[in-house]
């Protein structure tokens, strides 16, 4: 599955994006902020993320920027498995391009892709110490739940206090913006 938004275009990661990958996340100020990514983060755990085994049925994308040349590597957005099997929605987005709302846009993008295949009961969270991710689940409705959970960041290397969100109505998402999505049997050339 693939999608594009106005100044985005979402897509499963390739082997041949490992390079592109470990340089887009591997900052300390971007790991820092992920629980599930280590510290430092090199080509090898590129490598290990993009050959995973992934669930057909959840969107998971790399972020890239739509530009006139090649695309450039922005981030990650997708919907996984949690620890209790639930489902989560997380997104990061490489240092360069905080504050330019990719991750909102991105992260609307999977939440109608969830909402269109019969996906509910997603949560999300974000550490403390990063309230502008809380800011992007409030844009995309979702809603705190006013829980504060601990959860261990690998690249941290320590348990973090987060704050918990669920899956609430879509609130300020224009009607306007048209989202294509693509299965993996079509072309991007279409």
């Amino acid at each position: 599955m693939f999608a594009r938004t106005p100044r985005l275009l979402l897509r499963p990661g390739w082997q041949e994006d490992s390079q592109a990958l470990a340089q887009a996340i591997g900052e300390e100020s971007v790991v820092r902020n992920l629980a599930r990514a280590p510290w430092p983060y090199g080509p090898q755990d590129a490598e290990t993320y993009l050959t995973r085994d992934r669930d057909p049925l959840l969107p998971d994308f790399l972020i890239f920027s739509r530009t006139l040349g090649a695309p450039r590597l922005v981030g990650g957005c997708g919907i996984s498995r949690s620890e209790d099997e639930g489902l989560e929605l997380g997104y990061w987005i490489a240092r360069p391009y905080w504050g330019l709302g990719f991750a909102t846009e991105a992260s609307r993008a999977v939440m109608r892709i969830a909402r269109a295949t019969g996906l509910s009961g997603i949560t999300a969270s974000h550490f403390l110490d990063n309230p502008a991710s809380g800011n992007v689940l409030r844009k995309i409705g979702f809603r705190p739940t006013g829980q504060i959970a601990s959860r261990y960041s690998i690249g941290r290397g320590a348990d973090v206090a987060c704050a918990m969100f669920e899956q609430g109505e879509e609130v300020d998402m224009p009607r306007d913006v048209h989202l294509d999505l693509y299965s993996d049997a079509r072309s991007l050339a279409a």
